[in-house]
């Protein structure tokens, strides 16, 4: 595919901004190949500069779980646009989708909308904090929860991509109180409450990993989190910025069962605009300040745009609830066409409309299997699957996402492509 523009806005890119992109996973590093720069999106597919055509299945890393500008979506954006784009003022609309959520979540009773996954789970530390009046919190190897100083620790997604997993410029001090344990690894859990169980305010995971490539909990992690954190008084927070109306209208709690004291989401609660949350049982938040002394705040913190899109994103999936069947439908087809090409070449990890495919043969259950992985396998399929225009995820370890946008045409085009992959033996 010509890509004569994509390059030639890269090099300009990187005269001005730090390696060319603003976040470290654009630039293909992993994969060694020059970014594609998009220019436009439309239902499952994304055009770049060049006029390049791909089925898209990276969607916005999540949020675009029903495809790209949505009528209903767009309509309703375009209206509040005309209405003003920022107050700095209480609006309707941050009720009207902070009910909504509460609704879909019960466990939210109260919530605070944010900008970011990263603002959201650095509010949900601070007000967990506050609450137990403990500084310890308790994360998992692998597990990304944004780029705030405290958790940039053994972290996924991009430091994991790019085999930075502590960043430089993160003093010790800030992350002397986080405590590191193995995803689906009881005993690691066990072993630091008994050691530091006065000290640990919460517990922190993404109740499916999907920041070291898609690893699901073994049967019964999350219901163990669950009794250990109430046995010793700590928190359990579930980043859902990834699994939160992903898995279903009540994320992935209602999925598993399993109900945590605080919750964070992302941009889908924004129709993919810049907006993330945080909330939990009312005794809990009511620390937050204006009530409490726990200070955050935001200017554009529930912003009109943003709360348009995701209200009318939201109703979309909470009248709509056959889409995550349709959509786990088309992912199994997919998965289905990976195993026929692959067979135990590779461990394919799904749930839902979220799957991985790792060049391993070991099963991926932890970040220490995940990381096994061939990445130069990973980087040559995913150069292949592009070229036959097929936009992936361009890392190993990032989650691949599927919308409701996607035909039954896109899916077999993308099985047939993944079917015909070279053998390189």
């Amino acid at each position: 595919m010509n890509s004569d523009k994509s390059i030639e806005l890269f090099n300009k890119s990187k005269t001005c901004i730090p390696g060319g992109v603003n976040s470290p996973v654009r630039a293909f590093q992993a994969v060694k190949r020059t970014p594609v720069f998009i220019e436009k999106a439309n239902g499952s597919k994304i055009y770049d500069v060049d006029g390049n055509e791909y089925i898209d299945y990276v969607c916005s890393w999540g949020p675009s779980i029903l495809g790209h500008t949505n009528r209903s979506v767009v309509e309703a954006v375009k209206k509040a646009c005309e209405k003003g784009l920022t107050f700095g003022a209480p609006t309707e609309n941050e009720y009207v989708l902070v009910k909504l959520i509460s609704e879909m979540i019960p466990s939210m009773e109260m919530t605070r909308l944010v900008s970011s996954g990263t603002e959201a789970v650095m509010s949900a530390i601070r007000a967990a904090r506050g609450y137990t009046n403990r500084d310890a919190i308790l994360k998992f190897s692998g597990c990304y929860h944004g780029h705030s100083d405290g958790l940039l620790v053994k972290a996924g997604s991009g430091a994991l991509t790019q085999s930075v997993p502590n960043s430089k410029g993160v003093p010790n001090d800030y992350t002397k109180n986080t405590l590191i344990a193995e995803y689906n690894n009881e005993k690691s859990v066990e072993d630091l409450f008994k050691e530091y169980g006065d000290k640990i305010a919460a517990v922190i995971i993404e109740p499916v990993a999907a920041n070291m490539g898609v690893v699901l909990p073994k049967k019964g992690f999350l219901q163990f989190l669950r009794e250990i954190t109430i046995k010793y008084n700590a928190l359990l927070i579930f980043d859902e910025v990834i699994t939160g109306f992903r898995l279903g209208t009540g994320g992935a709690q209602e999925y598993f069962g399993v109900t945590p004291d605080l919750t964070t989401l992302g941009k889908i609660i924004g129709g993919g605009m810049p907006v993330g949350a945080y909330g939990g049982k009312k005794q809990i938040m009511e620390v937050v300040s204006p009530v409490g002394h726990v200070y955050q705040a935001g200017t554009l913190s529930g912003n009109p745009i943003a709360t348009a899109a995701g209200i009318a994103t939201l109703n979309i999936l909470k009248n709509t609830p056959d889409i995550y069947k349709r959509i786990e439908l088309q992912t199994n087809k997919i998965v289905n066409a990976v195993k026929e090409r692959f067979g135990d070449e590779v461990c394919v990890n799904n749930i839902g409309s979220l799957m991985s495919i790792f060049f391993t043969s070991s099963k991926v259950v932890d970040f220490s299997t995940a990381i096994t992985s061939d990445t130069n396998k990973f980087a040559h399929y995913f150069g292949y699957l592009l070229e036959k225009g097929i936009y992936m995820p361009p890392s190993q370890f990032e989650a691949m996402f599927i919308s409701c946008a996607h035909t039954d045409d896109d899916i077999n085009k993308t099985s047939d492509v993944i079917k015909n992959y070279p053998n390189l033996n």
